[in-house]
């Protein structure tokens, strides 16, 4: 699961995020403690606890005190909102830069996506 493209703990928040935006991990579900992270993923519990900080810090996971940690509420809205906003600057501002630079219209851009949706939804 883990690879050498950032530290552990970064892979580790990365993970429950996703899988709170797919829907694996829903609003309110408890998550693995920090000690069973480690264990199922045999990394340091100390690791798994850093990953499971800058979650909370972000306000995706709470901590309900002598249970556990849980998804919050809001966290799937709000991760969705940031991966929106990454996704304007990251493709579309860029690829409306490059489409700049080489002449084609933005109409033609706006052709060719619809082209596209219209082929997936049939």
């Amino acid at each position: 699961m883990f690879d050498d493209r950032s530290p552990i703990y970064q892979q580790i928040a990365d993970k429950i995020k996703e899988d709170i935006i797919s829907g694996v991990l829903l609003e309110d579900e408890q998550v693995m403690s920090t000690n069973q992270y480690a264990a199922f993923y045999r990394i340091n519990p100390a690791t798994a606890a850093k990953g499971f900080q800058l979650l909370t810090d972000e306000g995706i996971l709470y901590k309900k005190r002598g249970i556990g940690m849980f998804v919050s509420g809001e966290a799937r809205q709000s991760l969705l909102a940031q991966r929106r906003d990454v996704f304007f600057e990251e493709v579309v501002d860029k690829m409306l830069a490059e489409a700049d630079k080489i002449g084609v219209p933005v109409g033609d851009i706006i052709k060719r996506i619809e082209s596209v949706k219209g082929r997936d939804e049939a």
